[in-house]
């Protein structure tokens, strides 16, 4: 950043200002940004064109596995959070910003909203590509308005639980490789196959674990059905991550700050 941008942070909103530029940072780092999208979309159409045949002989796999794959390009995009965070801390810029009268944390704040708004742009991408190969709607707009409240709420845990992991780990290389771990979670769901077509002894695991929920929840707002009270268990879930990784967020940062 700058002299004149550092100027900027006395006079300007700091978390907005940070987000602003975790957002160019992102503009220089396409890479990142394209195989965000580009990786979801490749799984869309390879789950619907070379799998969906066979897992579903009608052609509607697209409207079931449409959720799922969602949900799985907020993880791709939330992931690189981790690495942002974990280049601050080792390129010194967090204490450069703790010496100036700013909140030094807006940094982690800039990081999570501007994930947050790369990932929904990432997001609405994907959805546009299911519709394109045969994904059909049946929700009313209150429904697609709770589905989408849901997404957003998901993308923010998520992406708090990376920088999380992004201030815990002790490089950007080993940051990317826990956070790696967190993306297989969609794949251990009812994201892709019904939970009946588990074997018996992953089932549970499937069941009770946080992406089945809130996935189930999306999907049948998405098609227009009745989420039951999976929509309690997955708001349930987001609100429960979200906190942790702020507590967890909160702890690391003034460990790995602490003067």
């Amino acid at each position: 950043m700058s002299t004149h941008h550092l100027a900027r942070v006395r006079h300007t909103a700091p978390e907005w200002l940070f987000t602003i530029r975790s957002l160019r940072h992102s503009l220089r780092d396409g890479e990142s940004l394209l195989l965000a999208i580009v990786l979801p979309v490749m799984l869309m159409l390879l789950m619907t064109a070379v799998f969906g045949g066979a897992l579903d002989p009608t052609g509607s796999y697209v409207d079931f596995v449409a959720p799922a794959i969602i949900l799985t390009c907020a993880g791709f995009g939330a992931s690189t959070t981790s690495v942002y965070v974990a280049n601050d801390l080792k390129s010194g810029i967090v204490d450069r910003f703790r010496s100036m009268p700013v909140r030094a944390s807006a940094v982690l704040t800039g990081h999570v909203l501007a994930s947050v708004l790369r990932n929904l742009l990432a997001t609405s991408i994907v959805l546009v590509v299911a519709v394109l190969v045969g994904f059909r709607a049946g929700g009313t707009l209150l429904d697609w308005l709770g589905a989408a409240a849901l997404i957003t709420g998901y993308i923010l845990a998520i992406t708090y639980l990376f920088a999380a992991i992004g201030l815990a780990a002790s490089s950007p290389e080993s940051a990317n490789g826990y956070g790696f771990i967190l993306l297989f979670l969609p794949y251990l769901s009812s994201g892709f196959v019904p939970l009946e077509s588990l074997v018996s002894w992953l089932r549970p695991l499937a069941t009770y674990q946080p992406m089945t929920p809130i996935i189930d929840t999306i999907r049948a707002l998405m098609l227009g059905g009745d989420p039951g009270n999976q929509w309690i268990w997955a708001v349930g879930w987001c609100l429960a991550i979200l906190l942790f990784s702020v507590i967890l967020g909160s702890w690391f940062f003034r460990r790995r700050t602490r003067r």
